[in-house]
């Protein structure tokens, strides 16, 4: 089948993705991924079990004074998750 529209891939693959309902688990992934990123590595060591639920992401944290640390910059941390997926993936982060 031969079509005179020209169309870039990455548009297509973006359109494909959008239709199949996968741009939101997509999303979800590249926001987990980049957690070690966004808090450095010594504080990623101590947190495990990230999933995100009903626009909430959920840390479980081995240590009381790293999830203190945590929660106070909350707020942040939320920011900076969504600026690197480029989109608002959560609204709140959960630490267990």
């Amino acid at each position: 089948m031969f079509r005179k529209r020209e169309e870039k891939i990455g548009d297509i693959l973006r359109e494909f993705i959008r239709e199949e309902g996968l741009e939101t688990p997509l999303l979800q992934r590249r926001l987990i991924d980049s957690w070690q990123t966004v808090v450095g590595e010594a504080i990623a060591a101590y947190t495990d079990n990230l999933y995100i639920r009903n626009q909430n992401l959920f840390v479980h944290v081995n240590s009381s004074v790293i999830r203190a640390e945590l929660s106070m910059q909350r707020t942040s941390l939320v920011k900076k998750l969504n600026e690197t997926v480029k989109s608002t993936v959560i609204t709140d982060i959960r630490f267990c």
